[in-house]
């Protein structure tokens, strides 16, 4: 599968996902079974500096999701 087409299928599965909004590295590897772990990740961290996805942080665990989506993006928009 060509880099624009996982983007497709990575954008289009994390806006399907109901009631969550942030996702392990893990579950990326899980929507693309068939690309290797490392294309995967560095599609993810492409799709990053592209802002269509973002890093959260909790302090201990890092997750992924679509920018500007999710609880902590609409409360950090009221600071």
């Amino acid at each position: 599968m060509d880099n624009e087409a996982l983007k497709k299928l990575i954008v289009e599965t994390l806006q399907g996902k109901k009631g969550k909004s942030k996702f392990y590295l893990k579950d990326f590897y899980a929507m693309a079974p068939d690309e290797k772990p490392r294309e995967v990740k560095n599609l993810v961290n492409k799709m990053v500096q592209e802002e269509i996805l973002e890093y959260w942080s909790s302090g201990s665990t890092t997750l992924i999701g679509l920018k500007g989506v999710g609880k902590q993006a609409h409360a950090e928009d009221e600071d």
